[in-house]
């Protein structure tokens, strides 16, 4: 999968519906969201005789976005409270990106292995990046007075057209698309992380500053960006189409929300590029 958050929930892939047909009352349900020693029993059942619990609703294109909104919401709450805070302290500025980058990271991890979405964790996540992210955010500031603006308008716009391609051009995510974005996208991320250990070293080789390298690293990046919202839009609409349980929007949201945050980070670093001296 070219998303992790997706990687272990039967409710986005594409083999079929494991709830059910039409809806979830009085359907089987896959023994992860049924009870212990029940795997083919109706949602909520404790035994056959037993109360029964009332099954959770099937996820819409309207729990995605709602949740999707509200997670972008709290990154960006959080990223405009410690970009004001760092402004006017940029000491802080450092010890604050690589502690919320290492809590953002764990909990990304946490979240995406579970079978289950710990809505808790999302928001600790968003919370963690937004702390990166406003960071982030403030030391660029300092060094090119109007990027971060320059930087949310263009994420926006870029998540905006790639949304509209995929509905409007009908773009279909095939299992071949999906190989070439998962392996690009890991091949992308391997580099980056050998140049920051060329960088520790005190060996650089251009892609993390302003020249034809960085640039179109940078350029790279974005577009690798995109191609995985692209396959998280088609992940969402999986779900839907599956009839999964409503919560799982909160997983659907939190693999938009990381792609997101990768996609502004890249379109920041590109951005400062074009306004290096």
């Amino acid at each position: 999968m070219a998303n992790p958050v997706f990687s272990r929930a039967e409710a986005f892939q594409s083999h079929g519906n494991p709830y059910g047909q039409p809806a979830y009352a009085g359907q089987g349900y896959p023994s992860q969201y049924g009870m212990s020693g029940q795997p083919g029993g109706e949602w909520g059942s404790l035994s056959h005789d037993g109360p029964q619990q009332r099954a959770e609703r099937a996820m819409t294109f309207d729990d995605v976005l709602g949740r999707t909104g509200l997670v972008l919401l709290i990154i960006a709450a959080i990223g405009a409270l410690s970009f004001t805070l760092i402004g006017p302290n940029m000491v802080a500025g450092g010890p604050a990106l690589i502690v919320g980058s290492i809590a953002a990271f764990i909990t990304a991890i946490i979240v995406s292995t579970r079978r289950t979405v710990p809505v808790g964790g999302v928001i600790f996540y968003c919370i963690c990046e937004g702390l990166v992210l406003g960071s982030l955010s403030a030391i660029f500031e300092a060094s090119y007075p109007g990027i971060v603006v320059q930087a949310v308008l263009g994420t926006f716009a870029a998540a905006g057209v790639t949304l509209a391609a995929y509905k409007f051009f009908n773009i279909q995510v095939t299992p071949r698309f999906r190989q070439i974005v998962i392996i690009s996208t890991l091949g992308f991320a391997l580099a980056m992380l050998f140049n920051l250990m060329l960088t520790l070293f005190g060996i650089t080789v251009g892609v993390s500053s302003f020249g034809l390298i960085g640039i179109l690293c940078s350029a790279l990046g974005v577009v690798l960006a995109a191609m995985n919202l692209v396959v998280d839009f088609d992940y969402a609409e999986q779900g839907v189409r599956n009839q999964a349980p409503a919560s799982e929007s909160w997983r659907a949201a939190f693999g938009i929300a990381v792609t997101m945050v990768w996609l502004y980070t890249e379109i920041l670093r590109i951005l400062s590029y074009f306004r290096a001296d």
